[in-house]
C-alpha cells in the first residue's frame, strides 16, 4: 500500500543536525515544546481554545522527523475535515515535512479500501453512493412511509448515528432507547429500525456503499484479514488524531484497529468543545485516554493566544458553572495578551430590537474602519439569522450566511411565498390568522415540535415568518398585500450580491474559527439553553456550545439576548441561566443599561413612519428610507438618479469594488429623494454613516449641489 513513486528517504528527511532540530522548538511555549519532544509513550493533549493546539502537533511530527525518531512515511494525521486535514500538510511542508499524510478518518479509510478490495472481495471497488437522501428516499418509499424533505432530512441524520455508533436494525430500538433519542420525523424507534433494513436492501440492489460503509467494511478487512492488518500497520506507525473528542465508536474502532498492539498515538482535544454528541460524537474516548493506554502522558495547553484576558476570563466563568465531567476536566486558559475592552452583556426589548442594536454597533464599527469581514454574528439556530439579515441589509452592510441559505432562499421559505402570494388574492382576510392558517398547512404549529434536525428547523423558519408578520401587523390597517409586500421587499433587498461581508452562522458552523469582534445573539433561555435540552447532559451541552460562542472572539465580544419575540409583546424571556455566573463574577462583563426603545435604523439616520406624499403609513424599509411610497410620484429626476449612478460606477472603478459596496440602491434612491445639501443633512440618510462621509461625503455634496443648480 505504499505511495507511487514515492521519495527516498534522503529526499524526505527534514534538518537532521540537532541545532536544526532544536530551532524547531524556539516558536513554542514550554507546553507546546513538551508535546513536540515527547516520544515512546501514548500522549493526550488536552488543548483549551485558541492555545495553538495544530502548532503544537505539527511541531511534533517535524521534530521527531528531524531527529530521526519517526519516518515521515509511516505517519498519519487524522483530522475531522478536508479544510483542516489541507492545513495541516501546509504547515508541514513549511517545516520541511511534505511526505506526511494528513486525512479526514474517511479518506485514509477509502484509499485503504480502494486499495484492498480486489485483494479481499474481488473486482472493483463498488460506487460510493453520492446521493444518500435518494436512497433513504426509497427506502421510504418502498414502506409506504410518506416523508417531506425536512422529514427526510432528518431521517438521513439517524441513520449515519446508528451506523457510527455501530448498531445493527435490530439493535438500534434498544440503543435509541438508552441514548434517549428523540421521536425522528414522527416515527417512531420501530420504524427507523424498518427503514434501516430497506436502504441497506437499497444499496445492495443498486450495487453502492455509503460513506459509514468505507468505515465499517475497513473494520471488517482489518478484523478478518491478518495480512491486511500487517501490510496497514507495516504501513502507519505513528498515529495523530486532532478534535478527538469528536470521535465515534466507528472511528475509534478504526483507529485500534490500524493501531493493533502498537499505543504509538498522540491525540489532541478538548472536552469543553463536545457540541457533536447529538451525531454520534464520544469525549469518553478522550476523557478515559489513560483507562485506556495504561502507559499514556497527559499535557494540557492552557495559554490562550486568541482572545483578550477579559474574553477568557468571561469563558471561564461559563465553564465554572458546568456540571459532571465537563466541570472535572475543564481547562482554564489563561490569556496571553494585551487587556482589552471587557465584553458588553446588552438587553433588548424584542427580537427586532435586538437585530437593529446589534446592527447598528456593527455599523458604528464599519464606518470606524473595522473591515466587516472581520465581525461575526452567531446564533443557536438558522432561523435566528432573518432579522439580523434584515437589519444589515437597511444599513447597507453585507454579510454572508455561513453553514446555510440566506432565510429567504430556504426551501421551506419559498414554498411558505408562493401560498401567501395566492393569499392575496382574497380580500379582507385577517393578515396575521391568514398567515398561521396558510404555515399550519406546511408544518407549523402554534407550539414547537418536540424534536430536532430539518423538522425543527422548518417550524423555526415558517414562525420566523409570523413574528414576522406579527411585527408588520402591528401598524394599523395592515393587509395580506401589504404583509407579502413586505416579506418580498426583504427578499429582494436580501438578495443584493455580498462584498466584504459580515458573517452570520449558527456557532456550530463557527467551530474551529475567529474573528476579531464578535456578536452571540439570542443569549436566552430557550434559544441558549435551546427549549429541546431537558436532560442534565443536554443541558451541559449546550453550556459547551455557548463556551464555544464565547471564545471565537479575539478583541470584542458583545452577548445580547431580548425579552420578547415581538414588539410590544410580553417580555417573559430571561438571560440565558449560562449568564448567572458570568454576571455575578467580581469581574463581570459591563450590563447595557438596560432594554431602551427599539431603535429603527443608523442612529444618526432618518426614517419615516408615513408617506409625505399621501400621508398613509409605510410598511417596508425601502419605503421608510424613500420616505414615500413605491407608487407615490418621487421627488427625484431621472437625470440626477442616473448621474448618481454614473458616479457610484466610477467610484466602485476606482477602488476595485462592486458598485453595492459604494452605496446600495436604496441608498442611492434615498440620496437622490432627499437631495441633502450639507453633512448633516448627508449624515441623516440611511446607509451614509461617518466613514463614507469621510470617504466622499463632499464630493457627493458638490455632485448634488451641482445638479440643482442646473
Amino acid at each position: 500500500m505504499t505511495d507511487h513513486a514515492a521519495p527516498t528517504d534522503a529526499a524526505l528527511s527534514a534538518p537532521s543536525a540537532p541545532e536544526d532540530a532544536e530551532s524547531l522548538l524556539a516558536a513554542l511555549d514550554p507546553e507546546q515544546r513538551e508535546v513536540a519532544r515527547s516520544f515512546g509513550t501514548p500522549m493526550c493533549v488536552l488543548a483549551g481554545a485558541g492555545t495553538g493546539k495544530t502548532r503544537a502537533i505539527t511541531h511534533r511530527i517535524a521534530y521527531g522527523v528531524a531527529t530521526g525518531q519517526l519516518n515521515p512515511r509511516h505517519v498519519l494525521a487524522v483530522t475531522f475535515t478536508a479544510k483542516a486535514a489541507a492545513e495541516m500538510r501546509s504547515r508541514l511542508r513549511d517545516l520541511g515535512v511534505p511526505a506526511v499524510q494528513a486525512r479526514t478518518f474517511h479518506s485514509a479509510a477509502l484509499r485503504q479500501l480502494r486499495h484492498f478490495w480486489p485483494r479481499v472481495v474481488g473486482g472493483a471497488m463498488p460506487d460510493l453512493l453520492t446521493n444518500k437522501f435518494a436512497g433513504v428516499g426509497e427506502a421510504c418509499q418502498r414502506l409506504h412511509l410518506s416523508v417531506d424533505r425536512a422529514a427526510l432530512h432528518d431521517i438521513v441524520a439517524e441513520v449515519e448515528w446508528s451506523r457510527v455508533s455501530m448498531l445493527t436494525p435490530e439493535s438500534y430500538p434498544q440503543a435509541a432507547q438508552q441514548a434517549r433519542r428523540p421521536g425522528v420525523a414522527g416515527f417512531d424507534a420501530r420504524s427507523i429500525s424498518r427503514i434501516l433494513t430497506q436502504y441497506e436492501e437499497v444499496k445492495k440492489e443498486r450495487g453502492v456503499i455509503d460513506f459509514e460503509d468505507v468505515l465499517l467494511h475497513m473494520v471488517g478487512f482489518l478484523t478478518e484479514r491478518s495480512d491486511v492488518a500487517r501490510e496497514v500497520r507495516g504501513q502507519y506507525k505513528h498515529f495523530v488524531v486532532d478534535e478527538y473528542q469528536d470521535v465515534s465508536a466507528l472511528q475509534h474502532s478504526l483507529l485500534r484497529l490500524w493501531l493493533g498492539t502498537s499505543d504509538d498515538l498522540c491525540v489532541v482535544g478538548d472536552a469543553a468543545q463536545t457540541i457533536y454528541t447529538f451525531a454520534g460524537a464520544r469525549a469518553s474516548y478522550l476523557l478515559d485516554f489513560r483507562k485506556e493506554f495504561k502507559r499514556a502522558r497527559t499535557i494540557r495547553l492552557e495559554r490562550n493566544y486568541r482572545s483578550t484576558p477579559e474574553i477568557v476570563r468571561m469563558a471561564n466563568t461559563v465553564l465554572d458553572g458546568a456540571q459532571g465531567r465537563t466541570r472535572e476536566t475543564r481547562l482554564t486558559l489563561v490569556s496571553q495578551r494585551e487587556g482589552g475592552p471587557p465584553p458588553l452583556v446588552e438587553s433588548f426589548p424584542d427580537d427586532p430590537a435586538e437585530a437593529d442594536g446589534i446592527a447598528d454597533r456593527i455599523a458604528d464599527l464599519v464606518s470606524q474602519g473595522r473591515p466587516a469581514s472581520e465581525i461575526a454574528i452567531l446564533f443557536r439556530t438558522n432561523s435566528q439569522s432573518e432579522a439580523f439579515e434584515q437589519a444589515l441589509t437597511f444599513r447597507g452592510i453585507g454579510y454572508l450566511v455561513r453553514g446555510g441559505d440566506r432565510f429567504f432562499e430556504r426551501q421551506e421559505v419559498r414554498r411558505a411565498m408562493v401560498s401567501l402570494r395566492a393569499a392575496t388574492r382574497v380580500e379582507q382576510l385577517d393578515p396575521a390568522r391568514a398567515v398561521r392558517d396558510i404555515l399550519s398547512q406546511q408544518g407549523w404549529s402554534p407550539t414547537a415540535p418536540e424534536t430536532t434536525g430539518a423538522v425543527r428547523d422548518r417550524w423555526d423558519s415558517l414562525n420566523a415568518l409570523v413574528g414576522l408578520t406579527d411585527t408588520v401587523t402591528t401598524r394599523p390597517g395592515t393587509t395580506m398585500v401589504d404583509v407579502v409586500r413586505e416579506l418580498e421587499e426583504r427578499a429582494e433587498a436580501q438578495a443584493a450580491p455580498v462584498v466584504d461581508g459580515v458573517t452570520l452562522a449558527s456557532v456550530h458552523a463557527a467551530k474551529g474559527l475567529e474573528w476579531p469582534v464578535v456578536f452571540v445573539v439570542g443569549a436566552s433561555d430557550g434559544l441558549l439553553p435551546i427549549s429541546m435540552a431537558k436532560t442534565p447532559a443536554e443541558v451541559e451541552e449546550e453550556r459547551r456550545l455557548f463556551y464555544v460562542a464565547l471564545t471565537r472572539a479575539r478583541d470584542l465580544l458583545t452577548v445580547s439576548w431580548a425579552a420578547a419575540r415581538t414588539p410590544g409583546a410580553r417580555g417573559s424571556r430571561k438571560p440565558s441561566r449560562f449568564l448567572d455566573g458570568v454576571l455575578d463574577h467580581p469581574d463581570a462583563p459591563r450590563p447595557s443599561p438596560g432594554a431602551g426603545p427599539r431603535r429603527t435604523g443608523r442612529r444618526s439616520a432618518t426614517v419615516y413612519a408615513e408617506c409625505r406624499v399621501c400621508g398613509q403609513g409605510l410598511v417596508s424599509p425601502r419605503e421608510q428610507r424613500l420616505g414615500r411610497h413605491e407608487g407615490c410620484p418621487s421627488a427625484a429626476g431621472p437625470d440626477l438618479l442616473a448621474a448618481l449612478r454614473t458616479w457610484r460606477r466610477e467610484q466602485a472603478r476606482q477602488q476595485g469594488t462592486a458598485p453595492y459596496a459604494i452605496l446600495t440602491d436604496a441608498a442611492l434612491d434615498a440620496v437622490a429623494e432627499r437631495c441633502p445639501r450639507t453633512e448633516e443633512e448627508l449624515l441623516a440618510v440611511p446607509g451614509i454613516g461617518p466613514g463614507k462621509m469621510a470617504s466622499f461625503g463632499q464630493e457627493l455634496l458638490t455632485l448634488l449641489a451641482d445638479h440643482s443648480g442646473k
